[in-house]
């Protein structure tokens, strides 16, 4: 396939900014569906302050985010009262009002049944 370079606009700063044909073809290699959005300064600002706001891609840990670094704060946990039992637990996510909230043990016979 050959590649053009193109001329997009930046959805944050409005200016148009060169989609080279190296680049296309690199986000062709790595998988992306879509042309980039921002233009590489955007971009460039939207990274750093990311990484000074304490959220970075990078530090959300292993596979599937089970890891916590050592730097992290520790996880938050809310009081419910368990929908099928009604004894008090603790969970790691704030409750919706039209979801079902189950303690551990609950929760292992619900998932099973």
């Amino acid at each position: 396939m050959t590649y053009l370079d193109r001329t997009l606009s930046c959805l944050d700063c409005g200016i148009d900014f060169i989609h080279s044909a190296a680049d296309q073809e690199f986000y062709t290699q790595k998988g992306f569906a879509s042309d980039p959005k921002r233009c590489p300064s955007c971009r460039a600002s939207r990274r750093a302050s990311r990484e000074t706001s304490g959220y970075d891609v990078r530090s959300i840990g292993g596979p599937r985010g089970y890891e916590r670094g050592d730097d992290r704060p520790a996880r938050e946990y809310f009081a419910v009262i368990c929908s099928r039992c009604g004894n008090a637990a603790q969970v790691p996510f704030k409750p919706r009002m039209d979801k079902p909230v189950y303690c551990s043990d609950c929760f292992r016979l619900v998932q099973t049944a």
